[in-house]
Order: structure tokens, then sequence, then C-alpha cells
């Protein structure tokens, strides 16, 4: 690591040799798989990118010149060579690193929200402002790779980069995926142009000059293509080709995804290590059984196959499972269609991508009825992945559409049994939601009523405590513990959240408070709409609502945000009784 250990700020690149570059990309990927192992995060999506990220920051002078990275993901290597390599030892944890760019780590990081194909646009607004305020000695180039480019956010941006002529560089990262490989008519045309690039393809067709097929692992030719589209004055792509995962054998073989994003491993193997059944998991075991069982019953996934644990029913059904690229509006809308035709679509997703096509849920599956299925990994506080990441927003966007059904599982056995439930409605949209990590334990129910577990039942009426999925088993605990506090608690479990179920309603007027703890946003989560149901049923029953608050909540393990916000039995126990003690009669 001896000429690692020389870098401390992109400058400390420039006297180097171009022998001591190659054995710098080295050191770099030595660095990044040691790291990775300890603390998981994107490994395969950097070790492609090394020689390219060194020829960015040799001929462009962050951050006087903007690199803007889409996604963000491979952005390790930039962090490397921005003076914070010390930080490694904590990559996404608490006080450490973050897995994405971050502008409170450092002046060359731009943007942090790590969704997919929006850079584009921040470079075209950049451009427009330097243009603006007559800014015209520094570069603007973002980074995107050719999975981004599925994304119909990204064409916009390119339409109106191309259409203005302002000098944006575009460094198109072309490694054939995403986390699965990139699919359509995109991945095609990408491959004729490595093959025919002297059209330019598309990227002419448009009005800009193409500068191309680059080897992106040669340190050399990135920096001359990369110097050559600088000195043009005008909106450039640059169109490089590399190989996820390279360097390392094993993740170069990986068959899933190349490593795109993993746990822990063994650094000299490749092999993660072992885990606990997940909640992904147990939703592959059941699409699969229901795949069997029902023709009708179709998947669709945002270029995460992977990831949303698909990958598994499109082996057993490839004809019934579509990949749409990284495209969550078109795959809502497509959804619409299928339910139209007959067929009965599962849109997986993880929870913050949602957000992306909340349009096409509202206006063309909810309005026209349509019976479609989103599940939503991820939802609620996935913690090291970031701010962005947390699946905190759904909820709340979600008890604005008219007629769609929210299930929120507590266990392996409620999933099973609620995905199945949600695939038999047939004319409206249903949604299925859980968070990310080991499954737990299942939670029996004393009772049923409706579709409300009842899950302990104390001596008296106190507090009506609703603990809505992954929450139940907390609640359970903290029940146990104000029986012995000498208070009367109900423990429920509602199952299905929206709508209100009538038998929730019931149960809230026959206790002296009611304590609803999510793990969601508070914003118009559960417990705001049981306290509307209460209302509107005439009543005055006190709803304490537990929940997220509507920040941005800084990188943490899960279980640690999850203290911090009040969501653990302990929590629990003192939220209910202030509920009681609000409740006595003076």
């Amino acid at each position: 690591m001896a000429l690692l250990k020389r870098i401390q700020g992109p400058r400390d690149l420039d006297g180097l040799s171009g022998p001591e570059l190659i054995a710098l990309a080295g050191e770099i990927r030595t660095f990044l798989v040691d790291a990775v192992s300890r603390s998981g995060g994107h490994l395969g999506p950097n070790l492609g990118v090394v020689e390219l990220t060194l020829a960015l920051h040799r001929v462009f002078d962050s951050p006087r010149d903007i690199l803007l990275w889409d996604v963000g993901h491979q952005c390790y290597v930039h962090k490397v060579l921005t003076g914070r390599q010390g930080g490694f030892t904590g990559l996404r944890a608490a006080g450490g690193l973050s897995g994405y760019p971050s502008r409170s780590e450092s002046e060359h990081d731009v943007i942090e929200n790590s969704h997919a194909s929006a850079a584009l646009s921040w470079a075209d607004g950049i451009a427009r402002a330097h243009e603006v305020r007559q800014v015209e000695d520094r570069a603007v180039v973002t980074i995107v790779g050719d999975g981004a480019l599925t994304g119909g956010m990204a064409w916009e941006a390119l339409n109106n980069i191309a259409g203005a002529g302002r000098p944006v560089v575009v460094v198109l990262n072309d490694n054939g995926r995403a986390y699965d490989p990139t699919v359509g008519g995109l991945a095609r045309h990408l491959t004729a142009l490595r093959e025919k690039p002297c059209d330019g393809g598309v990227f002419a067709a448009l009005g800009m000059d193409y500068v191309g097929p680059v080897d992106g692992h040669d340190i050399a030719a990135m920096e001359v293509a990369l110097r050559d589209a600088r000195s043009r004055g005008r909106p450039v792509v640059v169109h490089c080709v590399t190989r996820k995962g390279a360097g390392y054998l094993p993740s170069e073989t990986d068959p899933a995804d190349r490593h795109h994003a993993i746990g822990p491993f063994d650094r000299h193997t490749g092999v993660p290590m072992t885990t606990q059944p997940s909640w992904t998991s147990v939703f592959t075991d059941e699409m699969i059984k229901v795949g069997n069982e029902r023709e009708d019953v179709v998947a669709i996934t945002a270029a995460m196959l992977g990831p949303t644990g698909l990958a598994p029913f499109a082996e057993q059904y490839p004809s019934r499972c579509f990949d749409v690229g990284i495209a969550e509006q078109h795959a809502a809308a497509a959804a619409a269609g299928l339910a139209y035709g007959g067929l009965h679509p599962v849109v997986a997703v993880y929870a913050t991508f949602l957000n992306r096509c909340f349009d096409q849920v509202l206006m063309d599956v909810a309005l026209h009825g349509a019976g479609v299925t989103f599940v939503l990994d991820r939802a609620g506080l996935t913690g090291d992945d970031g701010p962005s990441h947390n699946g905190m927003w759904d909820l709340s966007l979600l008890q604005l559409v008219p007629g769609l059904r929210v299930a929120v599982p507590r266990d392996a056995a409620q999933l099973r049994a609620q995905l199945r439930e949600a695939i038999e409605v047939r004319d409206a949209p249903t949604v299925v939601r859980f968070p990310k990590g080991a499954v737990g334990t299942d939670i029996e129910a004393i009772e049923r009523h409706g579709p409300v577990d009842v899950l302990s039942r104390g001596s008296r009426a106190d507090v009506l405590l609703v603990g809505i999925g992954p929450l139940a088993g907390a609640a359970v605990q903290a029940g146990a513990c104000l029986a012995e506090l000498g208070i009367g608690v109900t423990v429920v479990d509602p199952r299905w959240i929206q709508p209100v179920p009538a038998a929730l309603v019931s149960m809230a007027l026959a206790h002296r408070a009611v304590v609803v703890a999510a793990d969601s946003g508070r914003a118009g989560g559960p417990g705001s709409l049981l306290a509307q149901a209460i209302r509107d049923a005439g009543a005055s029953t006190p709803v304490t609502e537990l929940g997220i608050p509507q920040v941005f909540h800084e990188t943490a393990k899960r279980a640690r945000l999850l203290a911090d916000l009040g969501l653990t039995a302990e929590a629990i126990v003192e939220a209910c009784r202030v509920a009681v003690e609000k409740g006595q009669p003076s």
C-alpha cells in the first residue's frame, strides 16, 4: 500500500507515472476488498471503476470541476482519492463513511440521493447555472451507468443537454449491468456501438458528440478520451466499457450480480458470512408456490431480480417475470395493462423506490381498479444504506390512494398468508411491505376479529397497544412488562392497516387510550389513520403515535435507529404508561 498512503487528495495523482498508476489501481482493489469484507457494501461496482476514477481525477480538478455520480454506489474509489481512506474502517456505520456521496463528508461530493438516473438532470441544471452566471472555467462531468440509462428521467435530461449545446461531459460507464444485466433495446444498442462505434448512434442523433468505446480499464486511453471531451466545449458522451467486479475473481464470477451489494464476507473466497432466513427469502419461497398454483400470477422487477427475491421465480417461470430496467413508473403502468389483460402482476420494489411511481400507482392502477400487488422490500428503517434508502415514505404517500389496501406482516407465516390474501384482490391495488434483514420467530395470535389478530390480553382495558408488522414482537414484550406494572393492555396486530379495519376501531373505543407503534413515517402513518377513524366514529379516545420522524436520518444500523427513535419494547412501555397517566380522572 506504499503508493496509496501517498494519496491524500486528487492532485497527488499528478506526478505518478503510467506504471505507478497501474500499481496504485491494484492497491486500491486490495484496499476495497479488505474494507468491504468487514462492513459489507457495494463491492462489484467499485472494483469496476478503479481505472476510470483515476483517469477522471487526473483530467478534471475536483471540486472546482464538478463530478456527479449516478447512482453513487460506485463512489468508493472517489472517496479513497479524496482523502477519506481512514473512514473506511467505519463504512456504512454510525459516524463512519456513507456508502454514497455525502456533502457532510467532503467538498468533492455533490449528489446524495442515491436514486438512479438523476445525475444527468443535475448536470443540465448546473451547466445552465454556469451559463447564467458566466462561469466558463469549470467542467461539469456526470458518470452514469448503462443501467441508469434505462430510467426515463435520464433521457429527459439528455434531450435537454443535447438541445442546449452546453459543455457537459457524460461518461457512460458501460458494464452491461445494473444489479442484473441491462435489458431492452438500450442494451442491444450499446452492444452495436461497441461493434460499430463510428456513427455515435442515438447520442449523435440527439446532437451530442460521441467518443469511444474506450477500454475503461486502460488509464492512459481513458485520459486521452476525457481530455478530448473536455476540449470540445459542447455536450460529449464518452463511452467506456468496464467489467463489474474487475480484478477480484470471486466478484467477476459471482453469478448473481457480480457482488453488486454484499454483506460481510471472507476476503479470500468471497463467500458471504452465514445469515439467518430473511424476509426477502420468505417472499421468494412463497412466490414460487403461488406461481405453481396460479398461472395468471406474473412478476415485475425494476432491474432488481436478485435483491427483491424474484430471481428464483424468473428461473422457474421465465415467461412470467419481466425486468423493465430502472423504470419504476413504467413498471407500475405496465402492471395496470397486465391486469387489464387478465393477469395478476406482482411488482416487487424497494419501499424507497415506490416514491418514484406514485403517480402511476394513483392514476394508472388505483383509478382503474386494477388488481396489482406491490411488494415493498426494505420498508421502514434500513439504516446502513443511508438516509435516501430508508423506506419511511411509502405509507405516508399510499394513505392518499383511494381503494388501495395495505398489509404489514409481523412474521414469516403472516407474510406468506397476506401475500396470498393480496393476490386474491382483483379490483383494487394491494401492498405488502416488510423490512430488511432476518425475519425472526412467528408470533401466534390468541384471537382474530375481522383481519385483526389479538396477540395478548390484559385483565383490564387500559391501553390498546397496536404493534404494526415487525414491531408486533416488541409490542408483545411491552405488554408483558406493563402487566407486571398493573396496567391492563390488549396487544393487537391489525395485519391490514389500510383501510383501517372496523374491528380495530371498535377495540380502540373499548379502551381508555391507544398506542400505535409502527416502523414508518409518522406523517400519514398507521397511527394518524387510526386516530382519524376514531374521530370519524365520534369518539375522543387519545392516540399516541410512535413512528419515524419525517427527517433524513443518519447512517446507522437498523437496531440502533429503532432504539434512538423510541421503537423498542422499553420505549413502548414508557409510552403506554404515560398514556394511562394522562387518561386518569383528576
